[in-house]
């Protein structure tokens, strides 16, 4: 699976990069509100990839744009009073990842521009009215996650022999997530797997030893031979303890971006954070600029990566098959 390029919704040059010069706009300085599900810890790459796109669209912060940083520190309850603390700030435009950021900004605000980073399902989850012709104020990206939950056990299955069992981690409170949890049910039936569902609501599923003693331990008494963890800014941002448990026990493990596979998951399969922070900000500039949100069609990923981490599978004595290397974007050894 070579790395391609990432297909905007629409063909031709609607979000082309805009000279920098033209992001100079006399005098004016931007104000865009950055408000995440996550930590600051945590989601530093994909702010340092929204911040180096804008100033290679001209925009600098401290110079010509402010940002103001809000992080929930996966505690989705803040959500709604740091999307409101924002607009209050009167933001020229919210950039928001997941979905429950940009749904708690669309319920503070009908007239800011909201753009999404990585939203789950936009239409479904009553974010935009339609892909090719949003309207309203939100526009932005989809991550597509839900859907690749078939492709993600299928690569278990051919790398775990003999897997029946894969116990799904995932966020109860996301409904994006819940979505996401259907779609893998499905496609385990498919592929005659049994689920076991392993289910967290919040922080404090996760803080001291809770997760160990109550959580994830269920899947080793439970028998499963995989891990599959759900895409959630809440879970992700416990990627390193999660992947330190499936170590432990001998677990495979599966996630959808590639720094659950750098914390030591076996591998993950799913668009680039980074890259979908970029195109964020491509979306930013234009609504900068004066573009209207609800004109500017949502972009889907239509190319993934693929992260197999070779030194996990050979700790946990796998051997990955040849045809799924060949399909790997990056190993890690």
């Amino acid at each position: 699976m070579e790395r391609r390029a990432f297909l905007g919704a629409v063909a031709g040059g609607l979000l082309a990069t805009p000279l920098a010069a033209e992001a100079q706009q006399a005098g004016k300085v931007g104000r865009i509100g950055f408000l995440a599900q996550g930590s600051r810890d945590s989601g530093s790459h994909i702010a340092e990839a929204f911040r180096q796109q804008l100033r290679e669209l001209g925009y600098v912060e401290g110079q010509n744009i402010i940002i103001e940083y809000r992080w929930a520190e996966g505690r989705a309850e803040r959500l709604p009073d740091l999307a409101a603390e924002l607009v209050r700030l009167q933001v020229d435009v919210i950039v928001s990842g997941g979905t429950l950021g940009p749904l708690a900004a669309k319920r503070a605000t009908s007239t800011i521009p909201i753009v999404l980073t990585s939203a789950g399902d936009p239409v479904g989850t009553g974010l935009v009215a339609n892909l090719a012709k949003p309207g309203g104020n939100v526009t932005g990206l989809s991550n597509l996650g839900p859907e690749l939950s078939g492709k993600r056990l299928q690569l278990l299955k051919e790398i775990v022999p003999g897997l029946f069992r894969v116990a799904v981690l995932w966020n109860a409170a996301n409904v994006v997530a819940a979505l996401a949890m259907r779609e893998t049910e499905a496609a385990a039936r498919t592929l005659k797997l049994q689920v076991q569902s392993l289910e967290v609501r919040g922080p404090d599923d996760f803080e001291n030893a809770l997760l160990e003693r109550k959580v994830l331990p269920a899947a080793i008494s439970g028998r499963a031979g995989a891990l599959f963890v759900v895409d959630d800014p809440l879970v992700m941002g416990y990627r390193m303890r999660i992947a330190d448990f499936a170590a432990r026990n001998r677990l495979p493990a599966t996630a959808i971006y590639k720094n659950f596979a750098e914390a030591g998951g076996l591998m993950s399969l799913g668009a680039s954070l980074e890259h979908l922070n970029r195109r964020a900000a491509i979306f930013t500039a234009k609504i900068l600029k004066g573009a209207k949100p609800g004109d500017l069609p949502i972009e889907q990923p239509t190319t993934f990566e693929l992260v197999i981490n070779l030194k996990t599978a050979k700790a946990l004595g796998l051997t990955i098959p040849p045809s799924v290397l060949a399909r790997a974007d990056a190993v890690i050894e």
